[in-house]
């Protein structure tokens, strides 16, 4: 912990660093992706969110790929900045910004996606090696059980451990932080797959 005179120092960056990485993430491009391609808005259909896997409810396949890429985008790049510019510290307050403006994004009164994208991104940009270990595990449950939110809530449960299993200790921390958020959003997504009316991948 910086003694009290360093910390009245260096506070404003780590201040300016949440806002910048919050207000990156907050962006809502599948939100604005669809309503610039003539849709609407992609909260009145299916489960309600932002994310890709509801903009593919709309039948454009094409928007919901660029709404996960750009999501995973926006993620990688607050944490990225933050690494070039500000060192280990700034950069877990640009995950922790950056995923909490995907979370809850003040544009849209604090309601925003699940984070699984921006997750991805985040963990990607702070440590290749454990986004690679992410995307693997998602796409394996993905493959074998058919279900994109299993998949995910599996591969965010693992990411921690992988950083700490790195010495990554302080990523650590903060994804772990970041995976009980994840967790949380996914509660109804939780229920259905206790219930088994949890939708599989390729049915709506």
């Amino acid at each position: 912990m910086p003694d009290p005179i360093s910390w009245q120092a260096v506070w404003p960056y780590y201040a300016a660093t949440l806002l910048g990485a919050y207000l990156l993430g907050s962006i809502p491009f599948g939100l604005v992706l669809t309503r610039l391609a003539g849709l609407g808005d992609v909260r009145r259909i299916g489960s309600g969110n932002i994310g890709a896997t509801n903009v593919l409810r709309t039948g454009r396949k094409d928007l919901a790929a660029a709404t996960l890429v750009l999501d995973a985008a926006k993620g990688a790049a607050a944490v990225l900045l933050a690494a070039r510019f500000g060192g280990p510290d700034l950069t877990v307050t640009a995950v922790l910004g950056a995923f909490l403006g995907h979370l809850f994004p003040v544009w849209l009164a604090f309601r925003g996606g699940k984070g699984v994208a921006t997750y991805l991104g985040c963990l990607a940009a702070a440590s290749w090696p454990a986004g690679l270990a992410f995307a693997g595990l998602w796409l394996t449950v993905a493959i074998l059980a058919r279900y994109s939110s299993l998949a995910a809530l599996l591969a965010s449960l693992a990411a921690p451990f992988v950083l700490a299993a790195r010495g990554e200790v302080q990523l650590a921390e903060v994804f772990g932080v970041l995976t009980a958020l994840l967790w949380y959003k996914h509660a109804p997504n939780i229920g259905r797959l206790l219930s088994g009316g949890e939708s599989r991948i390729g049915r709506s």
